[in-house]
């Protein structure tokens, strides 16, 4: 893996790495409906339990956290899972109310986020995204589309083109408990008008929203812009590790549990 100091330094300099020695705890949002399809399909109660070599998903994301040195909360499905998780929540029926669950009996300040269906996650790629945070309240991993096309050719992922290049939103975030509680009401809000373009539009500021649309914008305009709507600093990690921008999230991504990414990119 090729060191991504250039993607620090010159895509982003506002990204100064810090060790964040003080975080010791994950939740891992690992909810679901028994009427997704894809938990349909293997009669599992959420997706996160979704087979895959014999074990379900959620397995990969615990373990690659917990040989991390991360202490783990387990919103979910009631499931014997191995690495057991430190505590582990019933779900609450929706993410937000989710995260809410985990914080709530998370004893960190900080602590780390990530979904439950990410088979590809490893070790390293969370100690990267550990050693390399930036200090904010709220740090979002995104992922280079070439970084993803790289490891998982032809694989479908959505993007948003910035000066910088396109890039996909990563599963894992690291959030302040303070920062979460302040922005609950604009998280809730936010999650209410998902539906209505132009109410969102209004949240962000339709300056900023053209400028995306457009592909003018810049990640560093685009953290300005961010800490401003939740009070507190927002950054952006550039992550060289593409299983952290990977989930499998619909019926069509099963193909990559069929066969192995390393199989795909030498094809």
């Amino acid at each position: 893996m090729d060191k991504p100091g250039w993607v620090l330094e010159n895509l982003c300099p506002s990204l100064q790495p810090c060790r964040m020695l003080d975080l010791v705890e994950a939740i891992v949002l690992a909810g679901g409906k028994p009427s997704d399809p894809l938990a349909q399909r293997f009669s599992v109660a959420a997706k996160t339990l979704v087979p895959y070599k014999g074990r379900p998903l959620v397995e990969y994301t615990l373990e690659s956290l917990t040989q991390s040195g991360l202490e783990v909360i387990f919103v979910g499905p009631k499931a014997s899972l191995y690495p057991s998780p430190k505590q582990s929540l019933p779900d609450r029926g929706g993410i937000i109310e989710n995260l809410e669950a985990g914080l709530g009996v998370a004893s960190a300040n900080q602590v780390l986020v990530a979904t439950g269906d990410m088979p590809f996650l490893t070790p390293e790629a969370v100690r990267w995204v550990l050693n390399n945070a930036p200090q904010a309240g709220f740090v979002y991993c995104v992922i280079a589309k070439e970084t993803i096309e790289k490891r998982f050719p032809g694989m479908r992922r959505t993007y948003a083109r910035v000066r910088e290049g396109s890039f996909t939103g990563g599963n894992i975030v690291l959030i302040d408990k303070a920062l979460f509680y302040s922005a609950l009401p604009l998280l809730k809000r936010a999650l209410a008008l998902r539906k209505q373009p132009l109410a969102l539009a209004q949240m962000v500021g339709f300056g900023t929203l053209l400028q995306v649309v457009l592909g003018l914008a810049a990640i560093p305009g685009l953290e300005t812009r961010v800490s401003q709507i939740l009070g507190v600093p927002a950054r952006a990690l550039v992550t060289p590790y593409a299983e952290v921008g990977v989930d499998i999230d619909k019926e069509e991504d099963l193909v990559w549990l069929e066969e192995p990414p390393s199989a795909k990119s030498s094809q």
